[in-house]
């Protein structure tokens, strides 16, 4: 017996040693490396893999107030926490590979390889990966996974037309598994949704149902299908599958969304019982389950009585929503942007819209879905209160600096005896709000309570005293002297205060404290009354920087805003207080768009023009209201101008003049009139005319745009007097103006004006702008060494502003790279001046530099949709000047 157990065990080594081999293929070495590999090394991967999606998964904030996306989106900074997971997943997949070579488990390791290079952002090696597997693969599982892998990495990277190739390749595929096919529908409708297609996101949604096994999975689509629903009017489909989601346990939160959006399309919208539908919400306010959303609740109620015509009650609720303590910060956005909304629409008060959009936009973050086209919006609205509150500001101080000292000393104490007031109402109110607690009780049998006079718990008995300790020892800061480890803490803490509506109401302990802060922020007499301009250069100064402002306030309003009584307003103030303004020929020709828009005496205004600038732009468009204009002026300005240019280069002034006069008074306000009135100085310097010479230099100063014309205009004015200085500022403006020659007679020919051209690309230059280098996929796959040429420029050149680099294949002939963000186009241009001057990089053409252009978010889109470079390009240099 002994030794027939020790011939097993000896036959037993030796099986194992021969299995251990990975090259024989033999059944018994199959078998130990088939479940060797499956179980050990490619199993503790997947794990690995499956816990970093996980993770993915807790760490997104889900935005219930914007159809939640197809997928999770991947967070940089969550697959760094994640790194050494990934690492390990990659280990173990690698030895899945190298140890166990003959097992069947080798390619759906590789599979797993592709998928980490993924979530690490390498997506070279991730499609690398995947077309290795697609062509090499005997498995069509792996295969199809890893075409399904290199389908989605297409579609986060915008290569759409490389996106819809392996669509279809797929469509041939057969025998494709129930669970890839879920996957393979899902990225389908991750791709409508790159792509804006909306309608189409559902139809794929519906078929990956069709094979979804995972109860969460199908309760997250059909809350998206009930999302979608709604978003498209019909309430009843909506309705059914807000229903459907709340089944599969998903979170409550998710519940709490389903619940109310359901009753929502199912009756709230609906109903005539205001009674009713209120009590709903009140309701939910009042159940404790729901205290983490009760800033959505106040919201949505806003919402209701706003289409109540409610508006005053829809304030007070969004007001209350925003105090809500919440780690919702999108939900605390969404509150201010529809408070700003309100006080647009409905009230017209673009300061305070300015406030609440401020407000808006510190609550998202870049890469949320509506934060660039807020803060695009938000622009317009800065300028105008950085006007507006110029012009109160100064006109108040204006006002005062005409007082005696003694009134103005009156006038100062009057008015902090006002604002001692409203900060002890303030605190009354506080004091009031304070609901009594089972510690206030405790408090009131031992003398103390929020309604007695216990110090502590009285802001207006702190107020008070601060105010007081304010009158007799000034604005000081309280300092900890005794206790001198906390005292920087405490002078940081004391001159910081809250600037959002609702920041820190969560600490309801330190209100008295706010209170009595806000007392001792009051600026000291002495203060105010240094802030009274004292002498004339001073109250000059103030009523110089009102001058600009009323005209940037009229412009604004009549252009941006649609404000045109309004803007007359201000432009009317302009040209009655300033009469000597060089900004008059534009103040009345914006005075004679508003009064013809409002169907008033617009014609006074062409009569002023007519009588006072008979050779101004200005006027010269007015006398001829029916002169072409848009995208054909441009176009046939820019064509004479370059005629006129050589003209000027054969010496033949006098006939380059006359075309200039004659383009001028034809085509009178275009893209190129900056440049058209150069060139017309510069014959009239030739030609010996100095006088006139002079004057219209001066006169270009005060009322030219472009900054490199009026520096060379200012160079030029420099050179009057001294004959060869004259000659060489000529010459460098000949310069200058022949490279503005050459390309406006490359411009490409206009197309006929029409309405469909409006729409295609808009001019917006306070959008967000990208810088976009165009060239053939075969030059940017020569190019290696781009991508980190282009990080090193930054580095050298824009260290601060974070740019990002990104590579796009916008179509089959032409690849992208993109550089972002720009706040404007004014930056984006300077970029783009800076790298034509400075960047160099192995195997770029010149020519593919120069052809570069910078181009905003929303004509992006636009690009991204038609596909044609030299469309844009086109409006790119009519547009930018360029």
């Amino acid at each position: 017996m002994r030794f027939k157990i020790q011939h097993i065990a000896l036959l037993g080594t030796v099986l194992l040693a021969t299995a251990c081999t990975s090259q024989k293929n033999t059944f018994v070495n199959r078998l130990y490396h088939n479940t060797t590999a499956k179980y050990n090394a490619y199993f503790l991967a997947l794990e690995k893999i499956r816990e970093v999606e996980e993770n993915i998964i807790a760490e997104y904030e889900e935005d219930y107030s914007q159809p939640l996306p197809v997928f999770y989106p991947i967070d940089s900074a969550v697959i760094e926490a994640n790194n050494e997971r990934l690492q390990q997943a990659r280990d173990l997949a690698s030895k899945a590979i190298d140890w166990h070579r003959i097992s069947k488990w080798v390619d759906p390791s590789y599979y797993l390889l592709g998928k980490i290079d993924y979530y690490q952002g390498k997506f070279d090696e991730a499609q690398n990966t995947f077309k290795y597997l697609n062509v090499n693969s005997s498995q069509d599982e792996v295969r199809h996974l890893s075409l399904i892998g290199l389908l989605r990495s297409f579609i986060d990277l915008r290569k759409f037309d490389d996106a819809v190739y392996v669509m279809d390749y797929l469509s041939k595929e057969s025998a494709v598994s129930s669970e890839n096919r879920f996957l393979l529908y899902q990225t389908l409708a991750y791709y409508y949704e790159s792509k804006g297609e909306v309608d189409m996101v559902a139809p794929a949604l519906f078929r990956a149902l069709e094979y979804a096994e995972e109860r969460k999975e199908i309760s997250r689509i059909h809350f998206i299908l009930g999302q979608l629903y709604q978003q498209a009017g019909l309430d009843a489909f909506a309705y059914e599958y807000y229903q459907k989601s709340i089944s599969g346990s998903p979170s409550y939160e998710r519940t709490f969304f389903a619940s109310l959006y359901s009753q929502q399309v199912a009756e709230l919208s609906k109903s005539k019982d205001l009674r009713r539908v209120r009590g709903y919400y009140d309701d939910l306010y009042k159940d404790r389950k729901n205290i983490e959303f009760r800033d959505v609740i106040l919201y949505e109620k806003a919402i209701f009585e706003h289409r109540q015509d409610e508006k005053e009650e829809s304030i007070r609720l969004l007001t209350l929503a925003a105090k809500e303590p919440t780690d919702n910060r999108r939900q605390k956005g969404y509150i201010y942007e529809k408070l700003a909304d309100i006080y647009l629409k409905d009230f017209n008060d673009f300061l305070t819209t300015k406030y609440y959009l401020d407000s808006a936009l510190k609550q998202f973050r870049e890469g949320d879905r509506n934060y660039q086209a807020l803060a695009a919006r938000k622009e317009v609205f800065d300028q105008y209160a950085l006007n507006f509150e110029l012009i109160q500001k100064n006109d108040s101080l204006i006002s005062l600096s005409r007082l005696t000292f003694e009134e103005q000393e009156a006038y100062v104490d009057e008015f902090l005896r006002k604002e001692e007031e409203r900060l002890l109402r303030e605190a009354e109110i506080q004091r009031n709000k304070k609901t009594p607690s089972i510690f206030d009780n405790l408090l009131a049998s031992a003398g103390g309570g929020s309604g007695t006079s216990f110090y502590w718990n009285n802001p207006t008995a702190m107020s008070q005293g601060a105010l007081e300790f304010n009158r007799v020892w000034g604005g000081r800061p309280l300092t900890d002297n005794w206790r001198r480890s906390s005292r920087g803490f405490q002078e940081t803490s004391n001159a910081e205060m809250p600037e959002d509506l609702g920041e820190g109401e969560n600490e309801s302990e330190n209100q008295s404290i706010s209170s009595a802060q806000a007392a001792l922020n009051l600026p000291d007499r002495e203060s105010l009354l240094a802030t009274i301009p004292k002498d004339k250069a001073a109250v000059d100064r103030l009523i110089d920087e009102m001058e600009d402002a009323y005209f940037n306030l009229g412009k604004l309003l009549f252009f941006d805003l649609k404000e045109a009584e309004r803007s007359i307003f201000y432009l009317e103030m302009l040209v009655r207080d300033y009469p000597m303004t060089v900004k008059k020929p534009e103040a009345y020709y914006t005075l004679y768009l508003a009064k013809r828009e409002l169907g008033q005496n617009y014609t006074l205004y062409a009569d002023l023009l007519n009588a006072e600038f008979p050779e101004s732009q200005y006027t010269k468009s007015v006398n001829n209201p029916e002169s072409v204009s848009g995208t054909q002026a441009n176009f046939e300005s820019s064509q004479n101008y370059a005629a006129a240019y050589k003209l000027y280069q054969k010496n033949q002034y006098a006939a380059s003049k006359d075309l200039l006069r004659s383009t001028l008074e034809n085509y009178p306000l275009t893209k190129n009139t900056d440049r058209l009135l150069m060139l017309d100085i510069m014959n009239t310097g030739k030609m010996g005319e100095m006088e006139e010479y002079r004057t219209k230099l001066e006169n270009y100063l005060l009322n030219a745009s472009d900054p490199a014309l009026i520096n060379l205009a200012r160079k030029m004015l420099d050179g009057i007097g001294g004959g060869n200085t004259m000659d060489d500022s000529l010459a460098e403006a000949g310069q200058q103006i022949e490279e503005e020659a050459v390309r406006a007679e490359n411009e490409p020919n206009a197309e006929p004006e029409g309405p469909l051209e409006e729409q295609i690309y808009k001019e917006n230059k306070s959008q967000t702008h990208v810088f976009i280098l165009a060239m053939e996929p075969r030059v940017a796959n020569e190019s290696k060494n781009l991508t980190a040429d282009l990080e090193k420029f930054h580095t050298s050149n824009f260290p601060n502003d974070r740019l990002r680099t990104g590579t796009i294949a916008l179509d089959r002939e032409n690849t992208i790279v993109i550089i972002s963000p720009f706040s404007n186009a004014e930056k984006a241009l300077l970029y783009r001046t800076q790298f034509l001057n400075s960047f160099n990089t192995e195997n770029l053409p010149e020519d593919s530099k120069i052809s570069s252009f910078v181009i905003s978010i929303e004509n992006f889109q636009q690009l991204n949709r038609r596909k044609d470079l030299d469309e844009y390009r086109a409006f790119f240099r009519k547009s930018y000047n360029e």
